[in-house]
């Protein structure tokens, strides 16, 4: 089928990066239709956004549309990120964002609505075979292959991801030669509903706070803080103590004691993990390595990561169960947080997998 015969929903967030992919799919001759996804938000950025989107597709002369997803946004993402933070983990709400509703509520619509594609602007590099097969971007500095571990391989089929193969600077420039309104817009930073609105603030509607004690590696009570909830492991800012010879980290939350125990400096042993337990598997082209009928007990080498712009780590990847394995570092890793995501590549920098940190 031509290009033109093709239709493609492109999801319009108001930001540069999505209003390009856009313009680079309709001038590959793709019918493009521009719809926003409008989510749940705290600090009434959102309208400002939608508003941004809406010029983005009045520029680029294709039709517009909002899909509101408020409701399911907040039952979806928002419920899962604060029960998460409730029970002392530290939830991904991007991952969540991408799984249940841009390639989720967004995907369905789209395909029910007559799409053949549907388009983001995220910095992923996609080869379409069957099976399709998913590679870290070319600007590294903002691959966003982190946030995709869960996509399937039916999705991959109509999914369209046309910056992948541009880095920033060049976004901005094709943003000018499209005559975008957006193209100087900052990057929206840190989680998207919250805007301006500081997490810690944000948790403080949902979670009341408790005093507990902030302890020394050996047992010292260093200080006070206010809920194990508000803290995440690596978490250096807002301790509220003082007097040691380097910066302290949080090396470790306990729940039910609600307490802290702190370590000085970021390359402190207790902050350092060589392996990982992961539950929630997805693999998005299943490794030749892994045979279904031994698949728990079979294992690979991989380049992993457990953050978001963390540098790729050599590790083995054993399965333990069949929606359960192990990841092993070459190196220990710093800061690893349960119920954050852990992704997998080749050394090619294709994307296998991920799961969930336990």
């Amino acid at each position: 089928m031509k290009k033109t015969d093709q239709k493609v929903f492109v999801g319009m967030s108001g930001g540069v990066d999505s209003s390009v992919a856009a313009a680079l799919l309709k001038a590959e001759g793709y019918q493009v239709t521009g719809i926003h996804l409008r989510c749940y938000n705290v600090d009434g950025c959102a309208e400002t956004d939608a508003e941004d989107a809406r010029r983005a597709a009045e520029a680029l002369k294709i039709p517009f549309y909002v899909l509101d997803f408020e409701k399911e946004y907040k039952a979806k993402v928002v419920e899962y990120m604060v029960a998460g933070y409730k029970s002392g983990e530290t939830p991904n709400p991007d991952v969540m964002c991408n799984k249940e509703i841009k390639f989720g509520l967004f995907y369905q619509a789209a395909l029910e609505l007559g799409a053949d594609f549907i388009a983001t602007g995220h910095y992923v590099k996609l080869i379409k075979r069957k099976p399709a097969r998913l590679f870290t971007a070319r600007d590294k500095n903002k691959d966003q292959s982190y946030f995709l571990w869960t996509l399937t391989q039916e999705q991959l089929q109509h999914c369209l991801f046309p910056i992948g193969e541009h880095v920033k600077p060049e976004v901005r420039r094709l943003a000018k030669k499209f005559g975008l309104p957006n193209a100087a817009k900052k990057d929206s930073q840190g989680i998207c509903f919250l805007g301006r609105v500081s997490l810690p603030e944000f948790l403080g509607r949902y979670i009341k706070p408790r005093a507990g004690s902030i302890l020394s590696k050996n047992g010292e009570v260093l200080g006070t803080h206010h809920g194990v909830q508000f803290y995440t492991i690596g978490q250096r800012q807002g301790l509220g103590v003082g007097g040691t010879s380097k910066p302290l980290y949080v090396a470790k939350k306990d729940i039910k004691k609600n307490t802290l125990t702190v370590v000085e400096g970021k390359d402190h042993p207790e902050l350092f993990q060589k392996e990982v337990i992961l539950t929630d598997l997805n693999f998005i082209s299943s490794p030749t390595s892994f045979s279904r009928t031994s698949r728990p007990k079979a294992s690979i080498s991989v380049m992993a990561r457990l953050r978001y712009r963390q540098p790729l780590a050599k590790a083995i990847l054993r399965m333990t169960g069949r929606n359960s394995a192990k990841l092993i570092f070459e190196s220990p890793q710093k800061f690893v947080a349960p119920r954050q995501s852990a992704d997998f590549y080749s050394k090619s920098g294709e994307m296998l997998g991920g799961g969930v940190i336990i």
